[in-house]
């Protein structure tokens, strides 16, 4: 029978804490009582920074048009995209710009087959297949159908072949379906360094939910996407404790588990327990140091190595005479990606707009001092940003453990560690973006529910396609 109430506590208020805590009292009702962890401010990595009064993305900036639960989200907070500013881009080889965007559709296409043949309709049947199957996801949450491991999600959306693009290079897979080297050195490998920061080595999953952000429209939220988190915590009514959650202990009660959460926070340590724990941020040795206590078997160490990313935010004047502009009047593009050069020192530099966008607002001329967002693997140094710009007034630098790095692993972590104890950070090792890690957080939510109520026949079901046409 259930309990009157049900303690829970969500690690971490980034868009998977805030998603996660926001989907279970839509399951539970009530009957949850939420606490949400967080050292730093909600958002996580969705974070702005202020250039002149002004916010702008620092990172995690382009949503997808096909992200159904963002969309949701935004709507049901009464949150606004935010206006699209138009600009043009191009891919930089470190000499010359291999390929450049122009304003008109029809030019791009054929500058597109005039390059590379039809490997770009090659790439895109094969995003567009990869992404059809993925959507099933949305059907089977709508009819509470959960997993237990990322392995049966993948596989009641796409079979083996959806394990196996985990385990395989995006390269690999391309060259299969009939796309060229030199579309997948020059295009491919451009868009993963702006996503990932890595090469075209990447498993095939992650590089299909990449490149189909590059194609296809995208959008922000006005005000900042981390509105989203707030929103949704304050939605929830979750009490937001502002402390670093350091490890988790299990005891027994009644028999089912009973978990004390270790934390430090401005008045020192505490502890409190709890029925349910969900941790949302990553548990990696390199990223964390979480302590799981009285678990037998042991919770084992999770393998696997972080991405680091410089973001730099830099107001001032673009060096167009890098990139074979004399005339900065003449420079044309407001996002450069690169290709995949030895001597190439950044991954992608964008003339960004800030998160409120006024009905007057106009992008910068190009001989004009702009807010650019550079990301590197490294901190720029002096002599790297005289390439880049010709003088500048203020440089902001944001080094983080961006996503995981993909070549490091070939296991997927779990999501269950033990009775109601989730883990759901580990679904970036799949594929890293704010739609991913939103349907991550509506299965563990529907999988923590199915479990508590013993709905089984909810959790891990053979032949969903055939189950949810007969439901219908």
């Amino acid at each position: 029978r259930p309990r009157p109430s049900l303690p829970a506590a969500v690690v971490g208020a980034g868009l998977g804490g805030s998603a996660v805590a926001y989907f279970l009292q839509q399951h539970f009702g009530p009957q949850v009582q939420l606490d949400v962890y967080e050292p730093a401010g909600v958002g996580g990595r969705l974070a702005t920074i202020t250039v002149n009064k002004q916010q702008y993305e620092s990172r995690g900036a382009a949503i997808h048009a096909l992200s159904l639960h963002m969309q949701d989200f935004v709507k049901m907070l009464g949150l606004k995209h935010r206006r699209e500013v138009p600009g043009k881009s191009a891919i930089f080889s470190g000499e010359h710009f291999v390929l450049e965007e122009t304003d008109w559709y029809l030019l791009n296409l054929f500058r597109l087959w005039w390059h590379y043949g039809i490997s770009f309709l090659r790439l895109q049947m094969w995003v567009e297949e990869v992404m059809e199957k993925f959507m099933r996801i949305y059907k089977y949450q709508a009819h509470g159908y959960a997993f237990s491991s990322l392995e049966e999600l993948l596989r009641s959306l796409g079979g083996d072949a959806f394990i196996n693009m985990t385990q395989r290079s995006v390269a690999e897979s391309l060259l299969e379906v009939g796309v060229t080297q030199r579309f997948v050195d020059d295009v491919v490998a451009a868009v993963l360094r702006s996503s990932y920061g890595q090469s075209v080595l990447v498993p095939a999953f992650a590089g299909a939910m990449s490149l189909v952000g590059a194609q296809g429209s995208t959008w922000a939220v006005e005000g900042g996407n981390k509105l989203v988190c707030s929103g949704l915590l304050k939605l929830t009514k979750a009490n937001v404790i502002p402390a670093r959650v350091t490890g988790v202990s299990l005891h027994s009660s009644e028999g089912r588990a009973l978990y004390q959460v270790h934390y430090d926070g401005s008045e020192g340590q505490g502890s409190a327990f709890y029925d349910m724990v969900v941790v949302t941020t990553p548990l990696h040795p390199s990223r964390s140091n979480f302590t799981f206590k009285n678990f037998e078997p042991p919770i084992a160490d999770f393998p696997g190595a972080f991405q680091p990313s410089v973001t730099s935010v830099v107001h001032g004047y673009l060096n167009s005479s890098y990139f074979g502009f004399p005339d900065p009047k003449l420079f044309p593009f407001a996002s450069i990606l690169t290709t995949d050069t030895p001597d190439l020192f950044f991954n992608t530099m964008d003339n960004i707009c800030p998160v409120n966008i006024s009905a007057a607002f106009r992008r910068k001329q190009p001989q004009e001092a702009a807010v650019w967002r550079v990301f590197s693997q490294q901190p720029l140094d002096k002599q790297q940003l005289k390439t880049l710009f010709r003088s500048y007034y203020s440089v902001q630098v944001t080094e983080w453990q961006a996503y995981p790095r993909y070549d490091a692993t070939k296991s997927l972590p779990p999501i269950v560690l033990h009775e109601n104890l989730f883990y759901l950070s580990g679904v970036e090792w799949v594929a890293s973006s704010m739609e991913m890690i939103a349907v991550a957080a509506k299965n563990v939510a529907l999988l923590a529910y199915n479990r508590w109520h013993q709905d089984l026949e909810k959790i891990d079901q053979k032949d969903l396609m055939h189950k949810v046409k007969t439901e219908l």
